[in-house]
């Protein structure tokens, strides 16, 4: 069994009689999905923009929200602000957070994001520290991170992929920047987003990208001759540059 434990997460438990409701009308995803396993959600702004992005576990009689933890207080508070009269607690929890490849413990989740991101545990676990490259398969499968290419305040759920990583319902009715999300998703043709790119040479996460002299988006996280960019489709056709490294985009 090959595991890593996530030194960078943290659990909420959110319980109470009305916690799937509570839940259903602020995230991005649909929480009755919870009885097949992790659901990926985000929180977003009453503007669409993303907040915190993380999983919901089904506990027996709680929900556990894993996220990242710089995060954790800022959608504690939020997730407070919004309980008002419904009949939810939430507390920190302890639970240490494991993610792993291969053969899963009893009691795992399939991340769902993407099959090559293998599984996630919660609780004690004995393993030994497998050291797995987790950004090498993030940008294998053009998976964003919290803090480096989902930028809260300012990224949206459909131009860094939440559809194809199964983080959005468009169907599960409304919640905290659903019109926002539904406009961009019927309406318009995404011209910016994240998109997988092949990278000859290397560059700090953060480098612009140019194309023919005219800026053409970010570069993020690389791994292996490849890395996940945020990109002005329109100018991605042609030779990129990312301050000395060379860039060309791929499709996802």
């Amino acid at each position: 069994m090959q595991a890593d434990a996530c030194k960078d997460r943290q659990v909420i438990a959110i319980s109470g009689g009305d916690r799937e409701e509570f839940l259903q009308g602020l995230v991005s995803n649909d929480v009755t999905r919870l009885k097949n396993g992790l659901v990926y959600a985000a929180l977003l702004s009453p503007q669409g923009k993303y907040l915190a992005d993380f999983f919901l576990v089904p506990a027996g009689e709680s929900i556990l929200l894993d996220v990242k933890s710089d995060l954790a207080p800022g959608l504690m508070q939020r997730l407070s602000m919004y309980k008002l009269r419904s009949k939810v607690a939430l507390e920190d929890s302890s639970l240490p957070v494991w993610r792993g490849l291969g053969e899963a413990p009893e009691g795992a989740f399939a991340d769902p994001r993407d099959p090559s991101l293998g599984w996630r545990f919660y609780g004690a676990l004995e393993a030994e520290h497998a050291g797995i490259d987790w950004d090498a398969l993030r940008v294998s499968a053009c998976v964003p991170e919290s803090g480096v290419e989902l930028i809260p305040n300012d990224s949206y759920l459909l131009e860094t992929g939440f559809e194809r990583l199964q983080g959005v319902d468009f169907r599960k009715g409304c919640y905290v920047g659903q019109e926002v999300t539904a406009r961009m998703k019927h309406k318009t043709e995404l011209r910016k987003g994240l998109a997988k790119v092949t990278v000859d040479g290397s560059a700090p996460v953060g480098t612009g990208i140019e194309a023919d002299g005219k800026p053409a988006g970010t570069l993020y996280t690389q791994a292996g001759g490849h890395g996940i960019a945020y990109l002005r489709f329109d100018r991605a056709s042609g030779p990129l540059t990312a301050g000395d490294a060379s860039v060309r985009f791929e499709e996802v």
